[in-house]
């Protein structure tokens, strides 16, 4: 297969050469007869191919077609053209028989009607159809262009729908490009047909003069039989080049012209006229009324009324018949086969993340100018990897018709998550001081914190940014909730799977530690659950091979999952004391004081895994309003400290909290770095 597609490549190398070869070497009659023959067949051969395909990238490859055609053809001219001018004086033979043919045929020893069939056809091929087809080209290449982000987005949607693959999202990408390189080359192409008729006809003229002038003064010849014998032969030779230049130029009139149709040209025309029998019944009662008019034959409009008035006779009848059949066809499937039943494990699937939107808010998928959602939750995958460690499942955006049209609902798992609802036409803004904005629009509540926000048209978007407002699209709304939805069930969305995958994924040169952790020191099930732990804290998982290191250690004086995730964290102390500084660099810390750090270690009572908190309510109640009362204050200062406690109570102190206050950062003095730059702020008393 290479061997010949080797050939082939130098076959159409060898061509090319040959074209340009004849522009300089002469050509003797009998070889310029067999190229003639030989650019007619290509140019029917063209035409044929262009009726016959479907659509109109299936010839991709035709603007390189039509330049090699225009390239055989004024190759041909000019070694006419040397025939013409040297031989000219021997007789209507003298550049091949060919051209004496057409010359003869179309002239009928009158060269005027041979001139002005030439025109006329010169005429036809620059002014109608060339002109068109490029118009046409030029059209359907900036409409390609401008509609390409558009459609690139559909695609983008229907994959995040899970509607198409990634290899059908791929295949059409491809085709939107082909689409539009082949429109603009068509544009540019159509150049060569247009120059090409401008060349022909200098050609003409060239010849019939040069030939007068050479017929008379070099060989001899009168005037009127140097005009006869010339004039008969550069005719001959303009109809041989413009006859194919006319078929090539048609073939690409219906090549652009074809343009979303599908179907081959016959197809697509007369499906289209067909489509309508009263049409065709109108037309023939208004030409039998023309033919009865005085003074127009009868006879050739009733001829035309009888052939329009059957066609739509036929046609009725034959749609009748067809939908007869249809009917019959869907009859005998519904009774033949069986109701296909659902396979009962597809209903057993879920997803994993699912997005449902309202009807109203379907434009902020569908219409690029209304919101950037696809690309955001690709952009918040992508964050999330890089910020937590491990790549989130696709989500999957539905519509839900039971939805307001407004609204939308994250799920994960099947089950509701979040729940919101935004304005896809206007913009949501917020005071970042908390205060009240004096803006004309519709009061509301962020729908991921609860803040206070206000629904402003897009026109008040730079009066919002004057002031000082954070100003935020629909789509950014949206995305932003999801993110603090997944965040807040990171712990659900790291399975077993997912964490085998995080293992399998690791660079080879940690795979060495990966065999010697699991599962001899312990398995996947008790890691994915340190990794629950810690992503439930928002403690990135990213640097997979230091957990397993401190996996490794912990596991030799403790078999308590919570131990091992203490001392993982322990190792981690580095990472989370850069995550938890302030812009300053410095760690804010809040401490507990030395009676609160006694009342809990009183109050743990088991050993190992059932190891518990079990103090007083009425002891709670006063932890949880200290807690509460210091994190206000701070809070007031613009502060957001961390809750610094003994190692031993971190965990149990972390589960009072996160009940009232789950945002509340929580770490143990064995999570300080050393060189960590800490300021205690306030103490828990």
């Amino acid at each position: 297969m290479g061997g010949v597609k080797m050939r082939g490549d130098i076959i159409f190398a060898l061509g090319i050469m040959t074209i340009i070869v004849a522009l300089v070497l002469p050509m003797p009659a009998f070889l310029l007869d067999i190229c003639l023959a030989l650019s007619f067949a290509f140019s029917v051969l063209i035409l044929m191919t262009v009726l016959f395909i479907e659509k109109p990238l299936e010839i991709s490859a035709f603007p390189t077609i039509l330049l090699v055609a225009t390239m055989i053809r004024l190759a041909l001219n000019l070694a006419s053209t040397r025939l013409i001018l040297a031989n000219g004086h021997e007789g209507h033979d003298a550049a091949g028989h060919v051209i004496e043919a057409f010359g003869g045929f179309v002239m009928q020893d009158n060269f005027v009607i041979g001139i002005i069939v030439f025109a006329i056809l010169t005429i036809v091929n620059f002014v109608v159809v060339t002109k068109g087809a490029g118009r046409i080209a030029e059209v359907a290449a900036r409409f390609s262009l401008d509609a390409m982000p558009g459609k690139q987005m559909a695609i983008d949607a229907d994959l995040s729908s899970g509607l198409i693959n990634e290899d059908e999202a791929r295949t059409r990408r491809s085709e939107l490009e082909q689409e539009s390189t082949f429109f603009g080359a068509m544009d540019g192409a159509a150049k060569f047909v247009r120059g090409d008729a401008i060349a022909g006809l200098l050609i003409v003229f060239i010849n019939a003069l040069a030939g007068i002038i050479i017929g008379a003064a070099q060989k001899g010849l009168s005037i009127g039989e140097a005009a006869d014998i010339y004039t008969h032969l550069t005719i001959g030779d303009g109809l041989v080049s413009q006859i194919p230049a006319l078929i090539v130029s048609i073939a690409a009139g219906m090549l652009v012209s074809k343009a979303g149709v599908k179907g081959s040209a016959d197809k697509a025309v007369f499906s289209q006229l067909s489509k309508y029998p009263q049409a065709l019944g109108v037309s023939s009662g208004l030409l039998l009324a023309l033919g009865v008019l005085p003074g127009i034959p009868f006879f050739p409009f009733a001829v035309m009324s009888g052939v329009t008035g059957y066609l739509a006779w036929n046609t009725v009848k034959n749609r009748q018949k067809e939908e007869v059949r249809q009917v019959a066809e869907q009859k005998a499937i519904a009774a033949k086969a069986p109701v296909a039943e659902e396979p009962i494990a597809k209903a057993l699937a879920i997803d994993t993340i699912r997005l449902e939107l309202g009807y109203g808010l379907l434009p902020l998928v569908n219409n690029p100018e209304k919101g950037r959602l696809t690309e955001q939750i690709k952009g918040l995958r992508r964050q999330l990897a890089e910020d937590m460690g491990f790549i989130l499942p696709s989500v999957r955006i539905q519509d839900n018709l039971q939805l307001p049209a407004n609204s939308y609902v994250v799920r994960i798992k099947e089950i509701e998550a979040g729940r919101g609802e935004i304005r896809p036409d206007m913009l949501l803004c917020m005071n970042p001081s908390g205060e009240g904005m004096d803006l004309p629009g519709e009061q509301t509540r962020e729908p991921t914190f609860g803040l206070p926000a206000l629904w402003l048209n897009p026109e008040y978007r730079e009066e919002a940014h004057f002031r000082g407002y954070t100003v935020v699209d629909p789509a950014t709304v949206v995305t932003t909730h999801i993110t603090e939805v997944i965040k807040d069930n990171m712990p659900d969305l790291l399975s077993y799977a997912e964490t085998q995958k995080l293992l399998d994924e690791l660079p080879q040169s940690h795979q060495k530690l990966v065999a010697d952790v699991i599962p001899a020191k312990i398995t996947v099930t008790g890691l994915q659950r340190i990794l629950q732990n810690l992503v439930s804290e928002r403690v990135s998982i990213r640097d997979l091979p230091t957990i397993l290191e401190g996996v490794a250690e912990a596991t030799g004086f403790t078999s308590n999952i919570t131990m091992i995730t203490e001392h993982v964290r322990a190792r981690l102390a580095r990472q989370l004391c850069d995550q938890h500084s302030n812009n300053a660099g410095i760690l804010p810390l809040i401490t507990l004081s030395g009676d609160w750090e006694q009342a809990f270690a009183e109050s743990l009572v088991g050993q190992g895994e059932e190891k518990q908190l079990a103090m007083a309510p009425t002891r709670l109640q006063q932890f949880i309003q200290s807690v509460r009362a210091t994190y206000e204050e701070m809070a007031m200062r613009g502060e957001t400290p961390v809750l610094l406690t003994s190692p031993g109570i971190r965990p149990y102190v972390r589960s009072i909290i996160e009940r009232f206050r789950p945002q509340t950062i929580i770490m143990s003095q064995n999570e300080i770095h050393p060189r960590a730059r800490i300021k205690t702020l306030a103490q828990i008393g």
